[in-house]
């Protein structure tokens, strides 16, 4: 599966963004979708998982801000990014999850200023 990352860009504190990961092929049986980070000196981290079943998970610091979907028919997961802080700036990457391997998307960088 090829995992192809979009939307980042330059916001300042407080505005929104809106990723978009585009799978090479049908993501309705990929187990885990999902958006990772890192910013710079940092390691890489969760932000926000969807299952198949639609089931999410949100790590705390993005908690009420970030909603994540999914839209089978496009073979696109979203991350919708509101009231974004200085913090949240790093390269965001898209990961999807089968039973036997992971995939990695290229990465699109968030900045945000104060």
């Amino acid at each position: 599966v090829q995992l192809q990352a979009s939307g980042g860009g330059l916001v300042q504190a407080g505005g929104s963004l809106r990723l978009s990961c585009e799978a090479s092929r049908s993501i309705f049986s990929i187990n885990r979708m999902g958006w990772y980070r890192q910013a710079p000196g940092k390691q890489r981290e969760l932000v926000s998982v969807i299952t198949s079943r639609g089931s999410t998970n949100y790590a705390d610091s993005v908690k009420g801000r970030f909603t994540i979907s999914r839209d089978n028919a496009k073979d696109t997961v979203y991350l919708q990014m509101n009231s974004l802080k200085p913090e949240d700036t790093a390269v965001y990457y898209c990961n999807a999850a089968t039973v036997v391997r992971e995939y990695w998307g290229q990465g699109t960088l968030v900045t945000v200023s104060s």
